[in-house]
């Protein structure tokens, strides 16, 4: 799928000097940091969970 991403100047200067940098393009530092943000939201669903599950074993025990 096509999109357009407009970034703020300075933001846009510093993605353009980290691809320099790395000798790779925006557009892979972008897709790179949507996904790693995407993993950690993930992470913290699955982390929340797992608490809820932890804290209300008792409950759940009792509900089955």
């Amino acid at each position: 799928m096509v999109m357009t991403l407009r970034l703020p100047d300075d933001l846009d200067a510093k993605l353009t000097e980290r691809a320099r940098r790395e000798g790779r393009s925006k557009q892979e530092l972008a897709i790179e940091a949507i996904r790693e943000a995407q993993s950690r939201a993930e992470l913290k669903v699955d982390d929340v969970l797992a608490e809820l599950l932890d804290s209300d074993a008792e409950i759940l025990d009792y509900l089955k």
